[in-house]
């Protein structure tokens, strides 16, 4: 819903004013997802109200939202000016500008969860919240900047995929976010926190890419794909459960050896 409602936001700008430059355009999306994302934050962080519940509250919000801002209508294709649609279609030793960001955004996350402080806090939380508080992180601070991060990540994805597929709706990205969860899952991140990584989370996406693609052509049902890519999270849900029981395990034997 964030990328639905940054994406219109950014699209209805182009239409209205297509001399904004693409780079600034790019500006208002981040800090429009930034918002968005912080709101979620601060309602978990300062009325301590349950991540999932915040963002399935604001999920149908921002959808709402986004209705409000376009009054119901679409941002077509012959609305929007050259330089939104093509700037990330051009290429750059050959590769599409959109494949150098996906990289770019890969790379500075992977950095930061493995070679920062706020990444090691985030595995921390995820492992146990109340012994983070001992140790000196502040959790509900944490929680914030992630989902400001979150957000503005959002944000980004909201002009990429509105400029990539040349329209702007309300339903843009409905129901996507299962197939991220399912990305992150089959990527071997833990529902409970603590355990994954950005590399399994981008073979995960790249799985569920190759399924969605892979399946049509040779002629599956659009019914058997769902029970596929279902049969498939469950499949990981129970490997990714195995294993940190067995990591489990380790952790006692060698705790008894001592």
């Amino acid at each position: 819903s964030n990328l639905c409602f940054t994406g219109m936001v950014v699209a209805m700008l182009n239409a209205a004013h297509p001399a904004i430059p693409i780079p600034v355009l790019i500006v208002i999306a981040l800090l429009v997802g930034l918002l968005l994302g912080a709101i979620n934050g601060i309602l978990v962080w300062r009325l301590n109200i349950p991540s999932i519940v915040v963002t399935l509250g604001t999920l149908t919000i921002y959808r709402g939202a986004t209705f409000v801002v376009s009054g119901g209508a679409w941002v077509n294709a012959d609305q929007m000016s050259p330089d939104f649609i093509n700037f990330q279609r051009a290429a750059f030793l050959g590769l599409p500008v959109l494949s150098w960001i996906a990289l770019l955004v890969i790379a500075l996350f992977f950095l930061a969860m493995t070679r920062t402080q706020i990444g090691r806090s985030i595995y921390a939380i995820g492992v146990n919240p109340t012994a983070s508080v001992y140790a000196g992180i502040d959790v509900g601070r944490t929680k914030f900047i992630v989902f400001c991060i979150s957000g503005m990540i959002g944000g980004l994805a909201g002009y990429l995929w509105i400029s990539r597929y040349v329209i702007a709706s309300v339903e843009v990205a409905n129901g996507y976010e299962l197939n991220i969860i399912a990305a992150c899952v089959i990527g071997g991140i833990s529902i409970a926190g603590g355990i994954g990584s950005v590399g399994g989370a981008v073979l995960g996406a790249l799985f569920l890419g190759i399924i969605s693609n892979a399946l049509p052509v040779i002629n599956i049902s659009p019914f058997w794909q769902m029970a596929i890519s279902g049969s498939a999270i469950i499949l990981a849900v129970v490997l990714n459960a195995r294993g940190e029981r067995r990591q489990g395990r380790i952790i006692l034997r060698k705790a008894e050896a001592a």
